[in-house]
């Protein structure tokens, strides 16, 4: 596989740097893709290393700590776009995100891929952390639209069906682009890694179906909790 110098890496830094300045010029705010940029270059780093050490030790308390953490940060990251950032709320995503991505997971770890050992740190990190960004997204896109047409005086469930229909747009977008718009991440990777076609074809439908399914069963659960304890109300 090719690699990539950070010396070379750098030039993508110029058309970012374009997309910075006409961010600043028409918004006004100098520091959010400066400071977003920053921080991913610096997290990539360390989860670089940190992974080397997880993938060397396969130690399940760590991983399942790991885990835990990922979750935790994407809800509070997904609390950002709600009104509602009591507690209660931030459980009921909590929960929301675990229950979808429990199921995901077991279905591909255990019964799909048919790993020797569950917890595979290869394959369970990496997995993991595309559900629950996925996760996090698609949730987020929800509540943040469903919050809106509440606002509107419309009903639980017209504001459900709204927001639901909403939130699922970028991953139908996605179903219907794939493959004849652009190869996917995982799929371009493995290609440019060496792994046959066909093998990776096999992993992007896997992710695909993933996607669209643990988002959607996330924001599901997440409704239901909702209005099992009425944690909406009309502006």
């Amino acid at each position: 596989m090719q690699t990539i110098s950070f010396y070379n890496l750098a030039y993508m830094l110029l058309p970012l740097a374009i997309v910075v300045y006409f961010y600043f010029k028409y918004t006004q705010d100098k520091k959010e893709i400066v400071y977003a940029t920053v921080r991913m270059v610096l997290q990539l780093l360390l989860i670089g290393y940190l992974l080397i050490f997880i993938f060397n030790t396969k130690n399940i308390f760590l991983g399942l700590f790991i885990l835990t953490f990922m979750l935790v940060i994407a809800t509070m990251i997904v609390l950002r776009v709600t009104t509602n950032k009591s507690l209660k709320n931030y459980s009921l995503i909590f929960f929301a995100s675990f229950i979808s991505s429990f199921i995901h997971l077991f279905l591909i770890l255990e019964v799909v891929l048919d790993l020797e050992s569950f917890y595979e740190p290869r394959y369970a990190i990496p997995l993991v952390g595309m559900v629950f960004a996925n996760i996090m997204n698609i949730i987020s896109l929800s509540i943040e639209r469903f919050e809106k047409e509440i606002s509107r005086n419309e009903s639980f469930e017209e504001a459900r069906k709204i927001s639901f229909k909403a939130c699922m747009i970028p991953q139908i977008n996605t179903l219907l682009a794939v493959g004849l718009v652009a190869l996917p991440g995982m799929m371009t990777g493995q290609i440019l890694s060496g792994v046959d076609p066909l093998i990776a074809v096999r992993y992007q439908i896997l992710i695909m179906i993933m996607s669209i399914s643990s988002g959607g069963l996330a924001v599901i659960i997440y409704y239901n909790f909702l209005e099992k304890f009425k944690l909406y109300s009309k502006k």
